[in-house]
This record gives C-alpha cells, structure tokens and sequence, in this order.
C-alpha cells in the first residue's frame, strides 16, 4: 500500500512571507507517489486517525480546536469537510457556514457573529467561510472603504491571537485550485441535473473578478499567517490529494496537542457488574 503520509509542512505559509499564489500549484501531489485509486484507498485509514484523535480530544475536554476553510467558487469547502470527516463522532465536531451577513449581524461589528461560533472545549470547529470574508468579498466588490477594510488584517490578528491565548489551536486552509478547473467545476454543475441546484449565476459574476479574488487572498495569506495561526495553501485541483492533505493537516494538529483520556474519578479495581 502507498505510503499516505504527507509532509504538510511544504504547505505552510510561514509568518511575515509575502505569498505568490503563482509560486503554489494547484495541480501538485507533492509527496504521494500513488495516483487517484491509491489516494482515495489512502483516505480511511486517516478517517480512522482523526476519529481517534478527537474521540481523546473530546473525552480530555480541556482544548479546542477552529479549522478555518476558505476557497474560491467551486474550491470544494463542503467536499473536503464530508470526506475528511467520514466516521468522526459528530457530537464533537460543530460546522457552521457563513454566508451573506443579516440585518442583526451588520448592526454590530463584523467580528460578532464569528466569535459566538468558535468552539468550545473537546470541540472541533469547522468555518465553511469565516471572518476572511471581511477583507476578501469585501474587498474585491467594494462594500467598504478601503480605510475600513485594510485595518481588518490588524483586528484579525488580534482576535486570533486572543483565542489562541486562551486554549483554542486554530489552522487556516486556503484551498487552491485553478482557473481552468474551476470553469470545469461550473460547467459540471450545469450539464448534470443533479448538479444544477449548485450552479449560482453569481459565481460567474466572481469569476469575472478572479484576478482581485487572487490578489486579495494574496494579501491575507501574507499578512494573517501567524505561529499560532498558520495558513496552509493546499493544492485543491485533485479532490482525492486535496482530502489527504487536509487530513493530514489535522492529524499533524492534533497530535500536537496531544489530548489524553482523563483518569477515572475512582479507583475501577475489583468493581463487579452484577
């Protein structure tokens, strides 16, 4: 069997690096040497690590862990998070996806609505979107000025940094695909009925814009990825190396962490079930 194991490292965004999202290939599978058969035979038995690792994460209750994904149109957020989560406990892992804010979330500052969805401890949180939202779409379709936004970055940093400090571990992935395949994954959801719920005119609207969506995730990846808040650009044209490198990522995380089953409140010798 392949060797499933990724340096992940490769990926890493490290702080104060100014990023090129040219220099970063959608297309790799650096460091797997099988194709798409062995990468998806690959995927189970990191469904199983990761389930073991937050099985102890929850049971040890004392950590918590925010994975924040963020892609273009048609970047594969919701795949990724239903196939590297396949078999996770999910009493212990919350999603929450943050789309167009309401009336009650604009009338107060944009970072309310994402602080009262971190998690909570024993708990993996996932943000389908998140508070990046605030200097990418924000940015690029002009919702605000520019003297509003470009203080973000300072404000985010922060805000990371505080729940850092107070026990939640948080990884960033920036899934990266291509222009070409994100036509294909558009055109994919026009030509399968099953599909066409997906399509959003809107996204062709976004895709009009690609070079200002680059450029503004450019922008955040260089100045956001912090030692207690890494960004990790993940090559994302290939599903299957996309999922295993994700998994991995999580893997790596929470081996870091390290969380332990806690001791029995008592002495279990000697006690017989009747």
């Amino acid at each position: 069997m392949v060797d499933a194991r990724i340096d992940v490292g490769q990926f890493r965004v490290p702080p104060d690096t100014k990023v090129s999202l040219d220099d970063h290939d959608p297309n790799s599978k650096a460091g797997f040497e099988g194709g798409k058969e062995d990468g998806k035979s690959a995927l189970p038995k990191l469904n199983d690590q990761l389930s073991a690792l937050q099985k102890r994460l929850w049971a040890e209750s004392r950590q918590k862990l925010l994975v924040v994904l963020q892609a273009t149109d048609t970047g594969g957020k919701d795949g990724t998070i239903r196939k590297v989560f396949t078999g996770v406990n999910p009493q212990g892992v919350k999603v929450h996806p943050f789309g167009k804010p309401t009336e009650e979330e604009l009338a107060h500052d944009y970072l309310w609505r994402i602080h009262q969805h971190t998690p909570a401890n024993g708990q993996i949180t996932v943000f389908n979107r998140s508070h990046y939202e605030d200097v990418l779409a924000v940015r690029v379709r002009e919702l605000a000025p520019r003297h509003r936004w470009e203080r973000r970055y300072h404000h985010i940093n922060e805000f990371e940094l505080m729940l850092a400090e107070e026990g939640t571990r948080i990884v960033k992935v920036f899934l990266n695909i291509s222009k070409e395949e994100q036509r294909a994954r558009l055109e994919s959801r026009l030509g399968d009925p099953a599909k066409n719920w997906k399509f959003n005119r809107d996204d062709l609207d976004d895709r009009a814009l690609w070079d200002d969506f680059r450029e503004a995730y450019e922008a955040v990846l260089s100045r956001t990825s912090t030692a207690h808040a890494p960004w990790y650009v993940v090559p994302a044209n290939r599903k299957w190396y996309r999922n295993l490198a994700v998994s991995q990522i999580l893997i790596d995380t929470l081996e870091e962490m390290s969380p332990q089953y806690p001791d029995p409140e008592a002495d279990l010798d000697g006690i017989v079930v009747e």
